[in-house]
């Protein structure tokens, strides 16, 4: 195993963290106190390749793989995490969904504008009174000819407001039945397809969450991903590659906390020596940088697994429930190293510790993680 960087990975880092200290660190404060949403830096980040990681070439992306992902991941949400979390949700979800499963004809349409950010993506799964339980959903489609009748609404959908193209898995089937669900693409635009309520969050506030609503929904049957019946398995499909993603999302939270923490711990003075003479601050950050490192090797375990087209789904869960579990543990231990200082707005750990909260959650609880890594080794 090679534990080196690869050049494009060293080249791809570098390339983000200059982006970053450029066009996201200085306003980091004002959209998160703002929520605002900032469009252009995500078609900024298109033109760089950015927003099509996963995508090949021949669709207009930078035909990388997962092991560039997590870097570029990792980065920039070691800036501002909720940017890391939108540049994630538009790569492993929507584009990745339609580039998984969609036909010749529909990854051409939609996939190079996605690519290039010229389009924003979002997905949409999560209803308000389903959450983990999808197989309840209340959002149905009923075919009409050649088209489908969509009604219902969904719910914390990263882009609702914002997004151009929207991949959504709704019910064509029986309730509880997981080949009862279909996935569409749904256009910005379509007559009764629209967004609701925009979400006020504790942390990842620059990244936008709302509510997709279906009122009477047209849509044709040429925007079906796969066959009917298909949804569902092919959603699960899809959060496999998505754990990686919030694993590289809590990685870089974890390492912005650190970074930060190491920095201050040299720089604050008390009884004549800088506090990181002291073991109890020496202490916090050895663990804090040994747990890093295992989240790292975790995560690139799940890629080269990802890359190599083999079962991921074990080894993307245990990455994303350690890492997110750490990047919560290092974020509020940052905060105590800092002190009274790391509970103000004027040092970044305050931030990266409401921020760090969503990676335990999103994709999945760790709850929820557990339960799928017992189960799959419950089965060998």
């Amino acid at each position: 195993m090679n534990f080196e960087y690869s050049e494009t990975q060293s080249m791809i880092a570098q390339s983000i963290r200059d982006f970053a200290e450029l066009n996201i660190r200085p306003y980091v404060r004002e959209w998160d106190e703002s929520q605002h949403f900032p469009v252009d830096l995500f078609k900024k980040l298109g033109e760089m390749g950015y927003m099509g990681v996963l995508v090949p070439e021949e669709y207009g992306g930078a035909g990388l793989g997962y092991h560039e992902y997590i870097t570029v991941i990792e980065e920039i949400s070691k800036v501002d995490p909720s940017i890391g979390l939108s540049v994630a949700a538009h790569n492993s979800l929507c584009t990745n969904h339609i580039l998984t499963f969609g036909d010749e004809e529909q990854k051409k349409k939609w996939i190079p504008k996605l690519a290039t950010a010229e389009h924003i993506g979002a997905w949409g799964l999560t209803e308000h009174n389903t959450g983990s339980d999808a197989g309840g959903m209340n959002t149905t489609a009923v075919k009409d000819g050649d088209h489908w009748i969509v009604n219902g609404a969904k719910n914390f959908i990263t882009h609702a407001k914002s997004g151009d193209v929207t991949v959504v898995i709704v019910r064509t089937g029986e309730k509880g039945d997981s080949r009862g669900m279909t996935a569409f693409v749904f256009e910005k635009g379509m007559e009764g397809f629209t967004s609701g309520k925009k979400e006020d969050k504790l942390g990842m506030r620059a990244s936008e969450t709302a509510e997709l609503i279906f009122d009477n929904c047209r849509i044709p049957d040429s925007n079906r991903l796969g066959e009917v019946g298909d949804g569902f398995i092919q959603a699960m499909k899809i959060l496999d590659g998505g754990r990686i993603s919030i694993g590289a999302l809590s990685l870089g939270i974890a390492k912005g906390a650190y970074e930060a923490s190491l920095k201050y711990s040299k720089e604050r003075y008390q009884f004549g020596q800088p506090i990181s003479n002291f073991q109890g601050i020496a202490f916090k950050l050895a663990d804090m940088a040994t747990e890093i490192e295992a989240s790292e090797l975790l995560l690139h375990k799940a890629a080269s697994l990802k890359n190599n087209n083999k079962k991921v789904t074990v080894a993307g869960a245990m990455g994303k429930m350690y890492s997110s579990e750490v990047c919560v543990k290092v974020s509020t231990e940052a905060i105590q190293i800092h002190g009274g200082y790391g509970y103000t707005k004027d040092y970044p750990v305050e931030k990266f510790f409401r921020d760090s909260k969503l990676c335990t959650i999103g994709e999945g609880t760790t709850e929820i993680q557990k339960l799928v890594i017992s189960r799959n080794l419950l089965k060998e």
